[in-house]
């Protein structure tokens, strides 16, 4: 599931930020300042931050900054959240590497749109479009595969293996980036662990199973080619 970390120090705000991610299926965490917000990208990479300008401890634009310039957390999907509709100040936010900036006050509708432009965008593997690779159909609203338009038995391990896969089509990862992006660092798999799932996805996958392939000494990719 998609986790939203929210920074902003407003409990009415957060509280109707939560809610609304939480009516979109997207599971939301709340801290109230730019150290809590720190600690917890540290340890819990979310796929998003919605980062509130004005926080009683430092500026949102210093976590950013901190953000941007992490080597772990620089791809780290960032909108900015402002009272402030000057010019210059969305400006400033940008230059600093927000991806996307939204004035106070908001409306629910318009908040969801611009997360789930950004997640299309940066995240492909949260989109809840249908994706196609050859024969191959995966569908994130119903959590389901088809091969050559027949549903076929999947496990979920594989599922989020084979979501991530068509995501990025034709680009190679290890199994520790696998390991990453898919189960998340926080859970402790062994890289070998990999290759299990890779194998059971190709089983799963049948006759398409050549879509999956195995590069040797580096990792695993996608192709249709």
């Amino acid at each position: 599931m998609t986790t939203i970390l929210i920074v902003e120090d407003e409990p009415s705000i957060a509280e109707l930020i939560a809610f609304t991610l939480k009516e979109a299926g997207w599971s939301s965490f709340v801290v109230s300042n730019t150290a809590a917000a720190w600690e917890f990208v540290q340890r819990r990479a979310p796929q998003l931050v919605l980062l509130d300008w004005m926080l009683p401890d430092r500026s949102g634009l210093h976590l950013l900054s901190r953000i941007r310039g992490d080597r772990q957390l620089q791809q780290l999907s960032v909108i900015m959240l402002t009272a402030k509709s000057m010019e210059e100040d969305k400006i400033a936010g940008l230059d600093n590497g927000a991806d996307d900036y939204i004035t106070k006050p908001f409306s629910p509708r318009e908040l969801t749109a611009r997360i789930k432009a950004l997640l299309r965008r940066k995240s492909p593997e949260f989109a809840q479009e249908e994706m196609i690779v050859g024969p191959v159909t995966l569908d994130p609203a119903s959590c389901s595969v088809a091969l050559n338009g027949d549903k076929i038995d999947i496990g979920h391990a594989e599922y989020k293996l084979l979501k991530f896969f068509m995501a990025h089509p034709d680009r190679v990862f290890s199994r520790s980036q696998l390991l990453d992006r898919v189960w998340g660092d926080h859970v402790v798999i062994e890289e070998r662990t990999v290759d299990v799932h890779v194998l059971r996805l190709r089983k799963a996958l049948r006759e398409a199973e050549q879509l999956i392939k195995t590069v040797r000494s580096v990792g695993y990719m996608l192709s249709a080619k």
